[in-house]
């Protein structure tokens, strides 16, 4: 069992540490960005590995739980601690150096601080591309995507956020240093150990700087937003575009009139693609290599698509600027909902065939329960929804508060029925820990309490995430 971190405590790490290292708990790291979970602790921010390994070594010594922190975008409580003694919050925020470049590789290495568009900058700086992006790209940071395995737009092309790692530095929870910073391609000796960090979210150890793949930048890009008729018009539309692209779909999104709903309400503002907004449409990305033309590409398989009846309307960017304005659409919809207030919201993903009868058999389940409106957008490519239920037109999601329990359960029901997950991108967080053992087949849960017992045996690391305290 681990203890608060007394007076005497921090007064030993604040004359083993460098000037600077304490920071003031203020709400950035206490709270979570849609409010619901409120956090407790002193804040650290070491600048080097060996001071983070220095704090984890007395931290186990003592007993006293640490919550690692990257750039607090995470929505399932993973980066705060509510309850329990008090612990110390672990920042990244000072280890954001680019270590090392190597382009002739394809390999960034660079510390867990480093913010996600930093990195990017970086890679297109050496004339590469680096394929993770998300919403939250601009404050997000390496450590932390890597911990929750972070998923994104791109997924569909480039894979998770664990497949754009090669090696990995990290500090175990007595304080040794793992030097896996390795830049191989291939090396079958012995387990996989970057793939156990990698999804762990803080609960096994710290990441500390990472090997990170890049890849060639596209030379030609284009995008499309086309309404269709149907989730599985949408689902035949990208059966289609893949057997015209292959992998030069770099993003597949299905977008819900709901969402530009919310936009029009509430903002941000964004110019409708659109002059009457369709039910169901869907966000097209491409980037094909030098003589291919994304244009000719996106309008043959619009020709293609229409003659099928799949799709009623289309807009192809004719310029970057158009293909962000469409861009701009999708990343401004979580904002919008943010805004509105959801009183549930979800991060399923299901097999890609059961997407449509998933998306046609959740609304009659809800409305067992009440009156909502429903936001289900997201990453159709890999199965991956955001499936967000909201408060009805003059009422706030503090008017469903006993409703709200049901409503997850229900979505969560349904998306485990369907074979799928409850936690497609964001990880489990403090959040889901309930839904992780109602979920998952018990042996998972074994196994996955044998490691964090082995690698952990105090239990210090980001206690209550993932597995319940034991």
């Amino acid at each position: 069992m681990f203890t608060p971190a007394t007076d005497a405590n921090l007064a030993d790490l604040r004359a083993a540490l460098p000037d600077g290292t304490f920071k003031d708990a203020t709400d950035s790291y206490l709270t979570e960005p849609r409010g619901r979970w409120q956090g407790a602790g002193t804040v650290v921010a070491p600048a080097t590995t060996d001071a983070v390994s220095r704090i984890l070594a007395y931290c186990n010594d003592h007993r006293i739980a640490v919550v690692p922190y990257g750039g607090g975008t995470g929505l399932v409580g993973g980066q705060l601690m509510g309850e329990g003694a008090v612990p110390l919050v672990l920042s990244l925020e000072r280890m954001t150096a680019i270590r090392d470049r190597f382009p002739s590789e394809n390999v960034l290495v660079v510390e867990a601080g480093a913010i996600l568009a930093d990195v990017q900058a970086e890679a297109e700086r050496l004339g590469r591309h680096f394929p993770l992006s998300l919403a939250s790209e601009g404050s997000a940071r390496i450590g932390g995507l890597l911990s929750t395995n972070a998923g994104g737009v791109n997924v569909l092309r480039y894979g998770n956020a664990r497949a754009q790692c090669l090696g990995l530095e990290v500090v175990r929870p007595d304080g040794t240093i793992w030097h896996g910073l390795t830049r191989l391609r291939k090396d079958n000796t012995g387990y996989d150990l970057r793939d156990l960090f990698i999804g762990a979210e803080g609960t096994l150890g710290i990441i500390t700087a990472a090997a990170l793949r890049m890849v060639p930048q596209p030379v030609r890009i284009g995008a499309a937003m086309m309404a269709v008729p149907s989730p599985q018009a949408a689902l035949d539309l990208l059966g289609i575009a893949q057997g015209r692209l292959g992998d030069g779909i770099s993003a597949f999104e299905i977008i819900h009139r709901q969402g530009l709903d919310f936009l029009a309400e509430v903002g941000p503002d964004v110019k409708p693609p659109f002059a009457e907004t369709p039910d169901w449409m869907v966000l097209i990305d491409v980037g094909l290599p030098a003589g291919l033309s994304p244009d000719t590409a996106l309008e043959d398989l619009f020709t293609e698509a229409v003659a099928a009846d799949l799709v009623i309307d289309g807009v192809i960017a004719q310029s970057m600027a158009d293909r962000a304005a469409f861009w701009k659409i999708r990343e401004s919809i979580p904002e919008a909902n943010r805004r509105i207030g959801s009183i549930s919201s979800h991060d399923i993903s299901v097999p890609l065939s059961a997407v449509p009868e998933f998306i046609a058999r959740g609304a009659p389940v809800l409305a067992e329960i009440g009156h909502f409106r429903i936001n289900c957008f997201g990453h159709l490519g890999d199965g991956n929804l955001h499936y967000n239920v909201f408060p009805m037109p003059g009422r706030n999601r503090a008017d469903y508060e006993a409703e709200r329990p049901a409503v997850k359960k229900a979505v969560h029901d349904l998306a485990h029925a369907f074979g799928g997950s409850v936690s497609a991108e964001h990880g489990v967080g403090r959040l889901k820990v309930g839904d992780l053992e109602t979920y998952s087949d018990p042996a998972k849960l074994a196994m996955m309490r044998a490691i964090k017992d082995a690698l952990d045996p105090h239990g210090i690391m980001n206690p209550g995430a993932v597995l319940r305290q034991a």
